[in-house]
């Protein structure tokens, strides 16, 4: 799309340029003068309309200037915001990278705690029901030993 605008600046350029000269030369073929006069006319208005070629280029390459360092301008901010907003991801991603690592630590101390709880509670299990075996071995000797004395006695 710029080339094809490029391509129609260059064409009016060449064209006002043509024009004028084509112009220029014409008014001063046809006007009643002598040789002399008609050659310094030419040279006159052919001096101008180089003048003003010279200046619509100068303007034509300031303004294409202008835009060239407008465009370089705004890609240069808009790479500082990119690098900014990247900068900014990185910084928010390993504040949660260290956030879930204590999360994880965290989690792992309640897991080896609770692990540690559950086999302390086991070990407490175990020994009740050893405790209620024994107890109930000497219960069930205890009246074993009662029935024999009373077999004894009868």
């Amino acid at each position: 799309m710029a080339s094809s605008n490029g391509g129609d600046r260059g064409s009016f350029l060449r064209g006002f340029l043509i024009g004028t000269f084509v112009g220029a030369v014409l008014g001063v073929l046809f006007a009643p003068k002598s040789g002399k006069e008609l050659r310094g006319e030419i040279k006159q208005k052919g001096m101008e309309a180089l003048d003003r070629s010279k200046r619509v280029y100068s303007d034509a390459r300031a303004k294409a200037e202008a835009i060239l360092e407008s465009a370089r301008k705004r890609a240069e901010d808009l790479r500082e915001e990119a690098e900014r907003q990247l900068a900014e991801a990185r910084r928010r991603a390993e504040e949660l990278l260290a956030g879930a690592r204590e999360k994880t630590e965290e989690v792992e101390e309640i897991v080896e705690g609770a692990a540690e709880e559950v086999k302390e509670a086991g070990g407490r299990l175990r020994k009740a029901a050893q405790a209620g075996v024994e107890a109930a071995k000497q219960e069930m000797a205890r009246k074993e030993g009662d029935r024999r004395r009373r077999g004894e006695e009868a």
